[in-house]
């Protein structure tokens, strides 16, 4: 039966502007790092990813070595959109990545213009699309000349097969000399995409601040902490203190530890909610971060985090009694 889109897509969705550019992003976006590649069956993948366009979100991310195998999350999802989407291409926000391992020898990685230019062809194909809407650079490359990389971004644009370019996983000093190069080449920043939650705050030291100065969005992966900031983890981090297999230091299931989830746990029940959405809640708070993106194994879970921008703000006081429990409580994904 043909796909038809909710009409009601984006009734209660939430939409913010990435930094001072004209695009607007959905709160929720949808990741496609894990769960999406040759090892799920294709059925499950179409369920989660036309769910979550009916609920509102029209960004899927991907990068050229999604999988596993590589390519393959672009391979599956280019089905999908031929199969269901293609009709709805101009209210989708389609990214990409190149940066990390693809292909053997020396052009198959990091961010030469070779690399990321060979790359990007590579998506396009995989996915059967003419361009992209955003094209990142996945990691700073610390051999390549960043005013390479930046051309090479720059030139995508230009060959119109990107329409926006963004960073990923650059630090505030990287960021500040890159943005640079893309305003003097007349291709400006759209977005960068950082690691971010309640147990990762590296981009509170600088990074944000630069983003602010410079007027770029930002979009938070991994803002559940690779599944830490779930109802599940204390019994995961109990069990694994009860029967060790050594994937965890011993300092992840302290009892401290272990108390700041629960106390965290509380916080969200106080507000009718999961842990996970109190996370999401948390990393949406004073609209420094324009969108999460979040990864997903089930449609429940999606559902599950985009009720979370139906929820109040937090307060102030919650804000303040969640400093509290998060000072020390360490970060050890899984």
């Amino acid at each position: 039966m043909p796909y038809t889109a909710s009409e009601q897509r984006y009734s209660e969705m939430k939409y913010a502007r990435s930094g001072k550019t004209g695009i607007k992003l959905p709160q929720i976006a949808l990741g496609l790092w894990q769960n999406f590649g040759g090892n799920r069956t294709l059925d499950i993948q179409e369920e989660m990813i036309l769910r979550a366009f009916d609920l509102g979100i029209n960004h899927f991310d991907l990068a050229n070595n999604y999988g596993p195998p590589p390519g393959s999350a672009e391979e599956n999802f280019g089905v999908i959109l031929k199969k269901h989407l293609r009709p709805y291409r101009d209210e989708l926000l389609i990214s990409t990545k190149a940066g990390y391992h693809m292909w053997n020898g020396p052009y198959g990685e990091w961010g030469s213009r070779k690399n990321l230019i060979a790359s990007l062809d590579q998506s396009l194909s995989r996915m059967g699309l003419d361009y992209v809407d955003i094209f990142y650079h996945h990691r700073p490359d610390p051999e390549t000349p960043l005013e390479e990389t930046m051309t090479a971004l720059d030139h995508i644009v230009r060959q119109g097969k990107a329409l926006y370019v963004g960073l990923s996983n650059y630090d505030a000093e990287q960021t500040q000399e890159a943005v640079t190069i893309l305003r003097r080449l007349g291709t400006p920043c759209l977005v960068h995409q950082p690691n971010y939650s309640m147990l990762n705050r590296w981009i509170e030291d600088g990074l944000q601040d630069v983003l602010d100065e410079h007027g770029v969005g930002s979009i938070a992966f991994c803002p559940l902490g690779r599944g830490q900031l779930t109802n599940k983890y204390v019994d995961k981090i109990k069990e694994e203190r009860a029967n060790p297999t050594g994937n965890l230091r011993k300092e992840a299931y302290t009892d401290e530890r272990i108390a700041k989830f629960e106390a965290l746990q509380t916080v969200a029940e106080r507000r009718g909610q999961t842990i996970s959405q109190l996370a999401l809640n948390w990393i949406l708070r004073g609209n420094r971060v324009t969108s999460a993106l979040i990864g997903a194994s089930r449609v429940s879970q999606i559902e599950e985090n985009v009720a979370a921008l139906q929820a109040p703000e937090l307060t102030t006081e919650e804000l303040n009694e969640m400093e509290i429990i998060l000072e020390g409580i360490g970060n050890y994904a899984w």
